[in-house]
Order: structure tokens, then C-alpha cells, then sequence
């Protein structure tokens, strides 16, 4: 490799020597105007670990712009001093010698090698009030100019780089580098650089790559930052076999045919990604507790056979039953019992059986799966009795479906034939009532793609889920009938106008961008739209048309209060639903730090028709707070019915789409 000619080096090795300074206690800064405000500060009294002490030996000053002072304060070499007792004036005086170069090399790390720096002792006062017994030591700081990245260069060595294969990996590293361009140099952010490169190469076939050499060529003169780095890939990596270990109840077969579908099959390149992927697919199996996937790349391996996935597995019993006490402002307090069986007898299959009580909604079902195929699809089974009571209306209701789905990180789908019959019975209408014989039955295919950056707490992207069904009604009059669902939630961050343009150009990818550390946070937009066609005399059963309402819908309104409403003033479901809500989230910061919380402000609104031509959308506004626990978002939202007239507090807890 043909470096070009550096007329000042400052290499890694002397940025990682500076990591190494002890650091102290932060500092008490005072108030600026702006970022090139100085102040003055005292330091605290510190010992080398960072334990506060008795009385100092001799004080700190430091005049310098408050963007850096809190910096400086902390890794100054000084510090270590200041309570070391025997310290006399004489070896004080040294240590000053030595404070200019200490503060060169740490203002360097923040970009400023021209700086002007000024250090002195004023001995204390005798007789005065109590002081140090050495003084004060006073430094004066102008750092001068900021230095920015200028260029910032790959090469490569080993297979990457001929390879025609990895033309595309070669492509996507030296875009990573050029991001830096035009930025402040900072040490943080040179390391990150070679992190980000170095992660872009091993993720995929190259997991033995390394970084060769580093260098950064600070030229002092223009400000500029030239930064290289040379990368050895060397040889490409192909996985082998599958190594299944801990599996004994449940076999093998199942963990090998999802690292197939995950794309590593004996001769696929090593991909991280992939690796990642069958890792989740098997956790999501429900057969395992634990689970660890890596590519065994010992040496001695037969490069003919390829580098063997390994998966350790910790088994789940075959039974469990869960016991959960829980509550939401929908439906108040909660009760749930259920029951898991990974392996029913003869057919193989998973059951998952549930009772849910709440004061609202009262439901009792049993799921069964599958094991998944070669084709990454498998057989589903469900059953589910139900009884909905929203003021005067009880809805009575069952559910059977059947068929196939096949789901991944990205993309969803799944065909099936759903039975349906309820049974309304309104206390004070009989417009609002049915004779218990609505029954249904349909063939669906459902279809969900997702876009997101990160989960739970995507930044960017978006989801869309549609479901398509026809079928017939059942009992004294058949006619048929067809619905529709659907379903977008999008988020933009507030970021500048060409990333925002950029999310646009790039619609229909994988967002490959981390999550934004903006202040102004993001944009949300959440669309629900749904229609059964038929006609109007077509007894539909009620579990089939839509009423909408409540903390993940329309805000501000009980759960299912907006629907069709009748002469009488009753609410029925309708056969046409809309609903939109708009948020502005965004991170909360404390002291410069991104806190895990979140404000939020919101307009929700939403509309049930039996008729496209009568549509009056009721609105719900208001403001909350996000939690991002653990477990998944918590949010409490404050949300005021403009239509109900009346203030209403919404609970919920995690992120589906």
C-alpha cells in the first residue's frame, strides 16, 4: 500500500496511550453563552481512583470554552495529584512543566492541534483564608481551530480484493468510511470508523478479517484529517453441516431445517445476518429456552467441507402452565391461565390452550402448530369461544380456522378457512340484537411485510399487513360476501431534508441504518382500513364487521365505543372501518444524555359506516409518555375525546405490528 507523504502522524497507538489516563470525578461547570464561552472551574478533590478525600493540596483553575472544559477537568494528569499529601511545591512545579504536553494530547483527541495553552502557580496567600497549603494552579486554554476529516480511505488485501463476489461488501465498506468526511475528528469517532469497517467485513464471508494497519495523517497547517485503513480479509468462509448439541426431547431435525431456511446450507458463504436469523427462527420454535448459534472456525477445518454451524439448545419442558394477574383502562382488571404442550401425542403437534377474564371480555382458546417443513411452512389449527360486553350489547361468539403460514423476520404470510357464528343480544334495542343463527365461513390469505430498523423500538421504516377473505353466510339465507383489511404504520426521524429524501428513494428495502440520536425524534403514522362487501340484507355475523375505540386505536374513547349508531342511540358494528393517528415522539435528555423516556403528542381519529357516503370521523387528541423497559415500550397517554367530550387515560405495553 502507497500511503501519501504525512506531514503529521498521529498514530493509534498514541490515542489508545491517552484512553489509559485515570479518570476523575465530573466536573462543575459554569454556565456558558454558547460553544465558545470559556469559564472557569475549580476540580474536585479526587484521589487516583476517583474516591473523594480530604483537603486538597492544591487547587485547579481552568479557563478554556465550556464545550471542552468538562473534558479536560476530568482526564487532566493533574488530578492524580491534588491530594497526595506529601506533594511539595518543587515536584508541583515539575508536574506544570508536564501539563502542557498533557493538554496537547488530550485536546487532540477532540480535534484541536493548534492549541494555545497557558499554565502557572499562584502560592497561597499567608494569612489569608484557608487555601491549599500549595496554591492555585491556573490554565488558560484557547484550542484554536477544530480539525475535520478530510478523506477517509479503504484498501484491502487478502480475497476481497479481486473477488467478484464481494464487489458489492467491497462497495459497502468504503461508502461506510466516506460517511466520516466533512465531520469534526474526534478520537471517539476515528475508532468508530475502524469498528464499523472492521464489523462490515467480518459480517459477512470474510469472519477471520482483521485490520492490518491504521493510520491517521493530521495535517496541522490545513486542519484536515486524513484517515487509511488497510483491511485483510483473507480467505473466504463457506459453512458446512449443522452440529445440534443439548437436543435429546425433541430431536434434531426441526433446529438443522431452520438453519436451512435461514439461508446457511453446506456451501452458503457465512453471513452473520443468516447466522443471527436461524438463531431467532429456532428461539421462536417455543421448543428451547436458550439458544446459541455460531460457525465453528477453528483451524484445521477441511475447507472442502466447510466450517460447521454449531447450535446449543437448552430444551423447554414439555408442558407448562402460566398463571398471570394483569389489568388495562379498557377492561380493567385481568385473570389468564395457560396451558403449553410442545408435543401432543400421535400428531406431534404444539398446543397452546388460554382463558382470559376480564370484566369487559371473557375468552377461552386453543391454538395448535405444526412443526415447520422444508418449505418454511406449517399447519395451524385454532378454536376460540368468546363473549364481548360493551355497555347494553353482549356479543356471543365462535371462531374455528385452519391452514398454513409461513413467517420470517420480514415478511409474513399465511392462507386459511375460518368458521364464524355469534350471537348479539342488546338489553335495550332490538335493532341492535340477532337471532344467534349469523354464522359465516370464508377462505382468507393474510400478508404482512415489515421495514423496520430495530424492534422493539423501530427509528425508521415501516409495516404493511393486508388480509383478503370470501366466503358465505350459513343458516336460513346464504349469500356471499367479501372482506378486506388493512393495515401501515410508518416512522421518519427529524432528520435533515436529504436522509428524509433518502428514506424515500430507498421504499420497498431493508432500512440498513442505525437508530437516530436526533433531539426532535420521529414522526409516526399509523393507517387501519377494513370493508365486508355484500349485501345489505346479508345476515354477517357481527365478529365479522368493526367497531373501533380505545388505548391502541382511537384514544380518548372507551374500547369499541365508536360504531354504527343506531336511531335509538345504541352503537352496532359496521362493514366499513378508517382509522388514522399522527404522533411526534421524541427522546427525552438529561444532562446530554438520551434518557429511556419519551413524550409524545397525538391526533388519533376514526369512523364505523354501513356506508362509504357517511363518514363523520370522531377525534381524539393528547400527549404521553413512553417508557422503553425490557420488556418492551410502555406508554401512558392522556388523550381528550373531542366528540365524547370527556379526558380518558390509556395503558399499554409492547410493540406488534
Amino acid at each position: 500500500m502507497n500511503l501519501p507523504l504525512l506531514r503529521r502522524v498521529a498514530s493509534t497507538r498514541l490515542f489508545c496511550l491517552l484512553l489509559l489516563l485515570p479518570l476523575g470525578a465530573a466536573a462543575q461547570t459554569p454556565a456558558a453563552s454558547g460553544p465558545d464561552a470559556a469559564g472557569t472551574a475549580a476540580a474536585p478533590q479526587l484521589e487516583p481512583d476517583g474516591a473523594a478525600t480530604g483537603p486538597a493540596r492544591f487547587d485547579i483553575q481552568l479557563e478554556a470554552p465550556a464545550t471542552i472544559q468538562p473534558f479536560l477537568l476530568r482526564h487532566l494528569d493533574l488530578q492524580r495529584y491534588r491530594n497526595l499529601q506529601d506533594l511539595d511545591g518543587s515536584e508541583l512545579d515539575r508536574l506544570l512543566i508536564a501539563a502542557p504536553d498533557n493538554l496537547r494530547d488530550l485536546l487532540g483527541t477532540q480535534g484541536h492541534f493548534s492549541p494555545q495553552i497557558s499554565v502557572g502557580r499562584e502560592p497561597a496567600t499567608p494569612g489569608g483564608a484557608a487555601a491549599p497549603a500549595l496554591g492555585t494552579v491556573r490554565i488558560r486554554i484557547k484550542p484554536g481551530p477544530i480539525t475535520s476529516v478530510a478523506s477517509s480511505n479503504v484498501y484491502f488485501r487478502g480475497d476481497i480484493a479481486n473477488a467478484e463476489a464481494a464487489t458489492a461488501q467491497r462497495e459497502t465498506i468504503q461508502r461506510s468510511g466516506q460517511q466520516a468526511v466533512g465531520q469534526d475528528f474526534t478520537q471517539a469517532g476515528w475508532g468508530r470508523v475502524k469498528s464499523d469497517t472492521l464489523r462490515l467485513l467480518t459480517n459477512e464471508r470474510y469472519p477471520r478479517g482483521r485490520i492490518v494497519n491504521s493510520l491517521s495523517d493530521i495535517d496541522a497547517t490545513a486542519n484536515a484529517a486524513h484517515w487509511h485503513i488497510e483491511l485483510d480479509s483473507g480467505l473466504p468462509v463457506q459453512v458446512g453441516t449443522v452440529r445440534v448439541e443439548g437436543a435429546e426431547r425433541y430431536g434434531t431435525a426441526t433446529v438443522e431445517r431452520l438453519v436451512r431456511l435461514a439461508g446457511l446450507r453446506p456451501g452458503a458463504d457465512y453471513s452473520l445476518t443468516r447466522l443471527q436469523d436461524a438463531q431467532q427462527k429456532i428461539a421462536d420454535s417455543g421448543y428451547y429456552t436458550s439458544v446459541f448459534a455460531y460457525v465453528d472456525l477453528e483451524p484445521g477445518d477441511d475447507p472442502a467441507t466447510g466450517a460447521p454451524v454449531v447450535v446449543q439448545v437448552k430444551e423447554a419442558q414439555l408442558q407448562s402452565v402460566v398463571l398471570g394477574v394483569g389489568g388495562s383502562t379498557n377492561n380493567g382488571p385481568r385473570l389468564s391461565a395457560e396451558h403449553k404442550h410442545l408435543r401432543l401425542p400421535v400428531i406431534g403437534w404444539q398446543a397452546l390452550s388460554k382463558l382470559q377474564l376480564e370484566r369487559n371480555d371473557q375468552q377461552l382458546s386453543s391454538d395448535w402448530s405444526a412443526p415447520i417443513e422444508d418449505d418454511g411452512w406449517h399447519w395451524l389449527a385454532g378454536g376460540r369461544l368468546a363473549r364481548q360486553i360493551d355497555d347494553e350489547t353482549t356479543i356471543s361468539s365462535l371462531r374455528l380456522s385452519a391452514g398454513k403460514a409461513q413467517a420470517s423476520a420480514l415478511l409474513d404470510r399465511r392462507y386459511f378457512l375460518q368458521f364464524d357464528r355469534a350471537r348479539t343480544v342488546n338489553t335495550v334495542s332490538r335493532l341492535a340484537s340477532s337471532d344467534g343463527n349469523d354464522a359465516a365461513i370464508s377462505a382468507n390469505y393474510g400478508w404482512t411485510w415489515r421495514r423496520f430498523d430495530t424492534l422493539p423500538y423501530p427509528n425508521r421504516g415501516y409495516g404493511l399487513g393486508l388480509t383478503l377473505g370470501v366466503g358465505t353466510t350459513l343458516g336460513g339465507v346464504r349469500q356471499p360476501f367479501v372482506s378486506t383489511q388493512a393495515r401501515w404504520l410508518g416512522y421518519w426521524p427529524l432528520d435533515p431534508v436529504t436522509e428524509v429524501l433518502d428514506d424515500l428513494l430507498t421504499i420497498g428495502q431493508a432500512p440498513d441504518k442505525p437508530a437516530s440520536s436526533s433531539r426532535n425524534g420521529r414522526l409516526a403514522l399509523r393507517l387501519q382500513g377494513g370493508a365486508v362487501l355484500a349485501d345489505a340484507d346479508a345476515p354477517i355475523p357481527d365478529t365479522l364487521l368493526f367497531l373501533t375505540g380505545g388505548d391502541t386505536t382511537v384514544r380518548g374513547y372507551g374500547l369499541r365505543d365508536i360504531g354504527v349508531v343506531q336511531p335509538d342511540g345504541s352503537v352496532t358494528a359496521g362493514r366499513y372501518l378508517g382509522v388514522a393517528s399522527f404522533e411526534w415522539q421524541r427522546p427525552i435528555w438529561r444532562n446530554s444524555v438520551r434518557t429511556p423516556w419519551e413524550s409524545v403528542l397525538f391526533v388519533d381519529a376514526g369512523v364505523v359506516s354501513n356506508q362509504t357516503s357517511q363518514v363523520d370521523a370522531q377525534l381524539g387528541v393528547g400527549a404521553g409518555l413512553r417508557y422503553n423497559s425490557p420488556v418492551g415500550p410502555l406508554q401512558l397517554d392522556l388523550a381528550y375525546g373531542v366528540d365524547a367530550k370527556r379526558f380518558r387515560v390509556h395503558l399499554n405495553v409492547g410493540f406488534s405490528f
